[in-house]
């Protein structure tokens, strides 16, 4: 299916690996020019290379920028003034014992997560009403409405995303511009993976079965039974960046596995 997308300029920030690659892959096979970012310059440049060659008509712009500092954000302001699709997927995560968190690890979580993707929505929502269409895109998590305890952190940063989407969405009614959050279930990026291979350190299970029992034993509740891929979430992002998904706007948008239990 055709979905329009041909031709638009889609940021998607923290988009060097795991869940942002899979969305930079996703809209580049659409047709959609992309801007990679990350803090990484060598490595941008390493998989803007890879990318050019596997997706040859599709134009991908370098934005080295650490978006967690106001230089960053204000660096990829001045070399990107326009943009058609913002998803806001920069984020970070860690299992944390509530007891143990300081002040600072709060303030860092929630300026990455939160602050962040907020100072560019209100950077290029304008310029999206202006030309009269949009996508913004916040990539939360299940741990947003159903927090399993482990990283209260960060299950309330993105918790936070839902309300900032929907808050921003009265703002652009009766336009073609939505902003929307989408919220992934446990997916196979590079950081989960890391995170399961240190929860199993020293079991004799493959890697496989380290991902299963994963799943198993603290993820019971899908209905999938295993971790999504990135190519996955990719495509369900391509479809709501495109100018097709204008008939939704302030939603909350899951792609968990099934594993939140609750028919809303």
């Amino acid at each position: 299916m055709e979905i329009q997308l041909r031709g638009k300029l889609v940021l998607v920030t923290g988009s060097t690996k795991g869940i942002g690659l899979g969305i930079v892959k996703e809209v580049a096979r659409e047709g959609s020019d992309v801007i990679i970012n990350g803090r990484d310059k060598e490595g941008i440049n390493t998989l803007v290379a890879s990318l050019k060659d596997e997706f040859p008509t599709v134009s991908f712009y370098e934005a080295p920028y650490d978006l967690s500092t106001d230089f960053g954000i204000q660096q990829l302001k001045e070399n990107f003034p326009k943009i058609d699709v913002l998803v806001n997927n920069l984020g970070i995560f860690q299992p944390m014992n509530y007891f143990e968190i300081e002040e600072n690890d709060w303030t860092t979580f929630f300026k990455t997560n939160v602050l962040a993707g907020n100072e560019l929505a209100k950077f290029y929502l304008p310029k999206m009403l202006e030309q009269n269409f949009g996508r913004i895109i916040f990539i939360a998590s299940e741990e947003a409405i159903m927090p399993s305890g482990e990283m209260p952190q960060y299950s309330m940063t993105k918790t936070m995303n839902l309300s900032l989407a929907k808050s921003l969405s009265k703002l652009t009614i009766g336009s073609q511009v939505t902003i929307n959050t989408v919220m992934p279930g446990p997916t196979l990026t590079e950081g989960v993976e890391k995170m399961i291979e240190e929860m199993y350190k020293g079991s004799s299970l493959s890697r496989e079965e380290q991902q299963q029992a994963f799943m198993r034993e603290h993820r019971p509740m899908s209905q999938i039974q295993r971790l999504i891929e990135p190519s996955e979430i990719g495509r369900f992002i391509a479809f709501i960046a495109s100018p097709l998904a204008s008939s939704f706007s302030g939603e909350a948008l899951r792609i968990d596995g099934g594993m939140v239990p609750t028919i809303v």
